[in-house]
């Protein structure tokens, strides 16, 4: 009976969510408090400006008194400008002339912005630059379903949502356009055209370096594939990227990868759910965090079909892993894997670095069984 109770207790695992179609909804968050442009009940759009903001300049230090050849506690007796006031680039802020206007020095503004401070201590003036504008789009179509006084809004929409486990790259969109003819197939360059502008481009179990190139020189929004090979994504980038967090990259194209590194085949649920869209408009982003706050790659399709689940931004599972439980595995060896848990072992097992853990025995699709610890697997939800 104590057995039968402890394999009943499960540890909360996170996993991908791969629904056809269920309501999403998206937080929009300003950085700073700012000005909502949009009210509730308000159809959006994916580049529909929701907030704004403005973040301060960047500070500029000045050694006028250095560059005017007089005493710090000076400085002010020679400014044209006074704090608060406002400057242009290359305006004169502060001029000295000697020997009736023969000999004359000039400080300049290095910047567009305000005049932040004059110190008589160190003969130094303080610019602020321009406020630096920050606006918050909409990244889905759909409906705001709530107002953040001061901060941004919720969108809401009826979509195909598919969490990929690894991507790089912001947040994009464009039409859905299936080039592979399987989950297997490997997407190359010499499938990529100039019509594929704009294009949320799906492969299958891998894409070229070389494909990715041509993608973005024929200005594609994004690559929806399989696997990566780790060394093509390094030299397309042109630096190791860090698998930890990701999404600021200014790669010129946003990438989700759906199974892992390596040549591997597209579950086949989420091949047909992206083929059965092909032609629709969609958002995408290459945002991962893996540690410290699970962020997902991740593609979302609105479309009118009645959903069926609901997604909330940052959701989370309720349920902890099970047998039967879909997995994928997201640390070596089997890194990318995916099978169902067979077993749930109540006792701790030693592992290769002698450490005690919770594992799970998990059947690969190729039938094989693996024992590996429950912290190295995520749940796959799908419909």
């Amino acid at each position: 009976m104590k057995k039968k109770v402890a394999e009943s207790i499960h540890a909360y695992t996170p996993g991908l969510e791969i629904k056809r179609s269920a309501t999403v909804r998206k937080v929009r968050r300003l950085p700073i408090p700012g000005e909502v442009l949009v009210k509730e009940g308000a159809k959006v759009s994916f580049d529909t400006v929701v907030a704004r903001t403005y973040l301060p300049g960047n500070p500029f230090t000045v050694r006028a008194s250095n560059i005017l050849g007089i005493e710090p506690y000076e400085i002010e007796k020679f400014m044209k400008k006074k704090v608060g006031d406002e400057v242009e680039n290359g305006e004169v802020i502060a001029e000295y002339s000697s020997f009736f206007g023969l000999s004359r020095r000039i400080v300049q503004s290095p910047c567009k912005g305000t005049i932040e401070s004059i110190s008589p201590v160190t003969g130094t003036v303080i610019l602020r630059g321009a406020p630096i504008p920050v606006e918050v789009k909409a990244y889905i179509s759909g409906k705001v379903v709530e107002v953040m006084p001061n901060q941004g809004a919720v969108i809401e929409t009826n979509a195909a949502f598919i969490q990929g486990i690894f991507g790089f790259g912001g947040e994009t969109h464009g039409d859905v356009e299936v080039i592979a003819e399987s989950p297997d197939d490997v997407l190359t360059e010499d499938q990529i055209n100039n019509d594929h502008k704009g294009k949320i481009l799906v492969g299958g179990s891998l894409v070229t370096r070389k494909a990715l190139e041509r993608a973005r020189e024929v200005g594609a929004s994004g690559v929806v594939t399989g696997g990566i090979d780790a060394r093509d994504m390094t030299e397309f980038l042109g630096y190791e990227i860090g698998v930890g967090i990701t999404g600021h990259e200014e790669a010129g194209l946003t990438v989700v990868i759906t199974e892992g590194f390596g040549k591997m085949r597209m579950a086949r649920r989420t091949f047909e759910i992206l083929k059965s869209f092909d032609g629709h408009h969609a958002a995408m982003s290459g945002a991962t965090q893996i540690r410290a706050g699970v962020l997902r790659p991740e593609i979302i399709i609105p479309h009118q079909e009645t959903a069926e689940h609901k997604i909330e931004d940052e959701s989370r599972h309720d349920e902890g892993i099970k047998v039967g439980s879909l997995v994928r595995i997201i640390s070596g060896p089997y890194f990318g894997r995916i099978g169902k848990v067979s077993r749930l072992p109540v006792e701790l097992e030693r592992i290769e670095t002698e450490s005690l853990v919770r594992v799970l025995e998990v059947v690969l699709e190729d039938g094989k069984k693996v024992i590996v610890p429950r912290a190295n697997v995520e749940i796959i939800e799908v419909e």
